[in-house]
């Protein structure tokens, strides 16, 4: 299904569920009231859109929050053995996205570690560097998050304008520091799965944590409550949903306009990632936006826009080339100390 087969109420409908997918019992009920059509067409619809242009509905967490440390990754490979060198590092259970790009810096990686890590990310990200036979290699961890959170905009109307993010609060993020409970990391592990499309698809996962429904869904909305949780919603599969070009704008931004131009920048409806990131000798950008559009030329025009509204020009676009790994990072599960223990036995 493209996005020029889609009828009004399929654009709505993922629209709404990319944003405010309802934490209730049933949920597909509560979308088919504000749609104004029955729960039955409702489940049809998504039924349908899952596996081609919906990806996963489940909660989307922030790393953060639950202690763990992560970080983009920059790395200098040479082109002949890239292939390899991405296969390499997709053996981390912790690298959910990674990519190839049109740069000296070429492999693109994001890689998240938990809080009971004995190798730490700094440790984690050198040994692959080393495994991978990068020639060098650059930590961007987020210095400051301005927004986060994809939303596509199915009806072609918001693309280009600007909106007030409400994806995400900072504040709230940089508060939640509580101990999670046993209980509290049960219900995490369940939210994070995909959502089965039936009329009451808590009640299984509720089960699985040892909690009542009304126990996970009142835990859900404490954790969005707490910024623990971001969101509850639906991602797409961008190309699939008639969005065929992703660039990764870098800007390089004076340290006194940080501030204010991440926040300008994190306006725009088609950004929708947007973070301050440290810089270095070989890389003097500071601030990246990741904007998503249905073709390369709509994303340079937006690119263009927001050059123009802030008066930075010294950036560059990075596109992907080739994708290796896109997936969701797995939340206290034994993988990544499985994968660290064959490292500890050398040393």
């Amino acid at each position: 299904m493209s996005i020029l087969q889609m009828d009004k109420i399929n654009q709505e409908l993922l629209n709404l569920i990319q944003k405010d997918f309802p934490l209730v019992e049933r949920p597909f009920l509560e979308i088919a009231n504000r749609l104004n059509i029955s729960e039955a067409e409702v489940i049809n619809r998504i039924k349908e859109l899952k596996g081609n242009v919906i990806r996963q509905i489940s909660a989307i967490f922030d790393t953060k929050s639950l202690g763990y440390k992560s970080s983009l990754v920059a790395a200098k490979v040479n082109p002949e053995s890239i292939d390899k060198a991405a296969e390499i590092v997709n053996q981390h259970p912790g690298v959910s996205h990674n990519y190839k790009r049109n740069h000296e810096f070429n492999l693109w990686f994001t890689i998240a570690v938990p809080p009971n890590s004995r190798l730490g990310l700094e440790k984690t990200v050198e040994i692959l560097g080393k495994l991978a036979g990068v020639e060098s290699i650059r930590l961007l961890p987020t210095l400051k998050l301005f927004k986060i959170g994809v939303q596509l905009d199915m009806t072609g109307k918001d693309t280009k304008r600007k909106v007030e993010s409400q994806f995400y609060n900072e504040k709230k993020r940089e508060e939640s520091s509580i101990q999670l409970t046993d209980k509290e990391i049960a219900i995490i592990r369940v939210l994070q799965k995909d959502l089965a499309i039936i009329s009451r698809p808590f009640s299984d996962l509720a089960n699985e944590a040892g909690v009542t429904v009304q126990e996970l869904l009142d835990k859900a909305n404490a954790f969005k409550q707490r910024g623990i949780m971001r969101r509850f919603a639906a991602v797409l599969s961008h190309r699939k949903a008639g969005f065929k070009a992703n660039g990764m704008g870098v800007w390089k931004v004076p340290k006194e306009k940080q501030e204010e131009i991440g926040a300008k920048m994190a306006a725009y409806q088609a950004v929708s990632h947007c973070y301050l990131r440290p810089t270095y000798p070989d890389w003097p950008y500071n601030i990246f936006t990741m904007v998503h559009g249905r073709s390369v030329e709509e994303v340079e025009d937006i690119f263009r826009m927001i050059e123009e509204d802030t008066g930075i020009t010294e950036r560059f676009v990075l596109y992907s080339t080739k994708e290796y790994k896109k997936t969701r990072v797995q939340y206290f599960t034994p993988e990544v100390e499985r994968w660290e223990e064959q490292f500890l036995k050398k040393e």
